[in-house]
């Protein structure tokens, strides 16, 4: 259902749930044993890509429609829900880079998944999306939030209360992915991108994605944070080898 594979320092995760990497309980165990596995290895980067027609349509339908039903299925949602934010700030939190490369619908919670890595890149033919009101639903798995936070209430707005999908290039124009491309030249530009993630300290990558989170949270002194990173930054032979590095280039 998920496929991981590692090079060097960077970690690709392929959703490979035929036919649209949907979200159910089997998608949720594996996403969390893959976390596990990463979180030991400590890579710098971590790719998420899928090698279906969706990147990921959200939620599998027929579970939810059972939820409907069912007798127990208020409870059921429920615990489908808080598993669904539970996964997803592990993800938010990795001590990693995380890049989601779109090709195809990301849908619901797929957009949701995606929304909580650092950064995206969507193909034209990526279709993107909060539509669950078209069946009933609220993005409750960090949509609502998430993108309000990355795009603003009038994106979210629009593209939440509206239900409208838009593409690659648009994602890209209204800030919810940080590039857009055709999809023939996307392996090229994750490649250009791993590339460059990966030759970055993974110290300082992750440290500054700990004060970049600062920002978000009120109860956090974000200039503190970073007033504080650099003592411990400093004492890792990591920081010690890239100072090292640039100063003997620069001779």
């Amino acid at each position: 259902m998920i496929r991981e594979a590692r090079n060097g320092v960077v970690t690709t995760l392929t959703l490979s749930g035929p036919p649209v990497n949907a979200i159910d309980a089997a998608f949720i165990t594996a996403l969390n044993a893959a976390l596990d596995r990463i979180e030991s290895e400590r890579p710098t980067l971590v790719v998420i890509r899928s090698d279906q027609k969706c990147f990921c349509a959200g939620a599998d339908l027929s579970m939810i429609q059972r939820y409907f039903t069912a007798t127990d299925g208020v409870d059921n949602m429920l615990a489908y829900v808080k598993s669904l934010h539970a996964v997803f700030n592990r993800l938010e939190a990795l001590q990693a880079v995380t890049l989601s490369a779109i090709d195809g619908p990301a849908l619901g919670g797929g957009l949701e998944l995606a929304l909580a890595c650092d950064l995206r890149i969507a193909t034209s033919r990526a279709k993107i999306g909060l539509p669950e009101a078209r069946v009933g639903m609220i993005p409750g798995a960090g949509g609502t939030q998430r993108l309000t936070r990355l795009a603003g209430p009038g994106i979210s707005a629009r593209l939440i209360l509206g239900g409208e999908i838009v593409d690659g290039a648009e994602a890209a124009r209204i800030g919810v992915v940080q590039w857009s491309c055709d999809a023939a030249a996307l392996d090229d530009k994750v490649v250009e991108i791993t590339d460059r993630i990966s030759s970055l300290s993974r110290g300082a990558l992750v440290a500054s994605k700990d004060c970049i989170a600062a920002w978000f949270d009120p109860a956090v002194d974000g200039y503190a944070r970073e007033i504080e990173k650099p003592k411990h930054i400093m004492r890792t032979e990591e920081a010690k080898r890239y100072v090292d590095a640039f100063f003997n280039r620069a001779k």
